[in-house]
């Protein structure tokens, strides 16, 4: 295809799509109820912008997120601006300067859409929904357990079941080469022989300090069920501040299962894929049947790095949360003929019905219903269902 082309009007760029009934509208239905669980928890919505001024966007936290963002040229300012990849820096934004004087905690929930520069291999969508709660102003092990539980009763109150909870430490290999004085080259190659959980590239990496690959192995191996994987950690003979990381992933386990008993807890401690501007515990909810996890959050800054505040979070994935609840009974839906009984017809959508008005007499009210995708007709007793073809 050459740039002159004539492009079939319903094609779009990849990984982008057009949401269609009844995808579309079971989506905002799940919204909805996801919106509604976490605000009875006192989160309350904001509504930042699509896009905004690159400099607000992409500074602290949003640092990591260059490579995902969209950028233009304000025609207006003249100004760069950059289309949202995530909503996390957005409300660490509002919270450090429209809400800066609100109470600590500050508990914030959105729901809305993000663009991406490019998708992964388990989510080649660029444009998805995301809906996300964060609690912002507080520190310590209670409030990263406040959004572990309050994601996974999320996705429990709409249907989501046999859910679990992956907790990692994104900072840990950080701090271990901290600890081991390793050069920056060598942490450049260890990252992605961790992340790949590639034990000979690992030994490879950290040959001039066969002590850290050896760790690193270890605590690759040590990956699994929470309180077994803990207990592998715990035998390890890890740097003080290694240890104390260690010890708060234990804490929060300790929290999350008297909040929430038989809630599956995982531990791959050396996990920092999608965790770039994460500072301390991060965690990822997966299901069966769903591609990819369902959510992802953790502890880390709220704001510029000069203003910056403690914060805990998380973020759902719709396209996976969808994946992973079962399909609802369809609505039924009713044909109303052009002089109906507005009344009833009130009624039934009251109670749940789609009442289809008619726009036209028709000699066969029930070959209409059934081109209309609806099972009933409206009459003077009520809905009238159609007789099986």
């Amino acid at each position: 295809m050459t740039m002159t082309d004539t492009l079939h009007p319903a094609l779009l760029p990849n990984g982008l799509s057009d949401g269609l009934p009844p995808r579309a509208e079971r989506e905002a239905d799940v919204v909805d109820g996801l919106m509604a669980f976490v605000r009875a928890f006192g989160y309350r919505r904001v509504k930042p912008p699509l896009i905004e001024f690159e400099d607000g966007l992409l500074t602290g936290a949003g640092g990591a997120l260059v490579r995902d963002t969209f950028r233009v040229m304000d025609p207006v300012s003249q100004r760069m601006m950059g289309v949202r990849p995530d909503f996390t820096v957005q409300i660490g934004r509002i919270a450090t300067t429209r809400l800066r004087h609100d109470p600590r905690p500050l508990r914030l929930c959105y729901a809305g859409q993000v663009l991406r520069v490019r998708g992964t291999q388990l989510r080649p969508e660029r444009q998805f929904t995301q809906v996300g709660a964060e609690l912002i102003g507080a520190d310590g092990p209670a409030a990263e357990a406040e959004v572990v539980v309050l994601a996974a009763e999320a996705l429990e109150a709409v249907g989501v079941v046999d859910a679990t909870i992956d907790l990692n430490l994104p900072t840990l290999l950080g701090v271990l080469c901290e600890a081991h004085a390793v050069p920056d080259a060598v942490r450049a190659a260890l990252r992605p022989a961790v992340d790949h959980k590639d034990v000979a590239a690992v030994r490879e990496a950290a040959a001039e300090t066969p002590a850290l690959g050896a760790l690193l192995v270890a605590l690759i191996q040590a990956t699994g069920p929470a309180r077994e994987a803990l207990a592998e950690i715990a035998a390890l003979d890890l740097p003080a501040e290694a240890a104390a990381r260690v010890a708060a992933l234990g804490a929060l386990v300790d929290r999350v299962e008297v909040a929430h008993p038989g809630l599956t807890l995982t531990v791959d401690a050396l996990e920092s894929r999608g965790f770039e501007y994460y500072t301390g515990v991060g965690f990822s909810v997966f299901a069966r049947g769903a591609r990819g996890e369902l959510a992802r959050g953790g502890r880390y800054r709220a704001g510029p790095e000069d203003r910056g505040e403690p914060a805990a979070g998380f973020t759902l994935m719709m396209d996976a949360v969808l994946d992973a609840i079962p399909e609802v009974e369809a609505t039924r839906r009713v044909l109303a003929p052009l002089d109906h009984d507005r009344a009833a017809a009130a009624r039934l959508r009251q109670d749940g019905w789609v009442v289809v008005q008619a726009l036209d007499e028709t000699a066969d009210p029930a070959a209409e219903a059934r081109r209309l995708g609806c099972d009933s007709v409206l009459g003077a007793a009520g809905p009238e269902a159609l007789a099986s073809a």
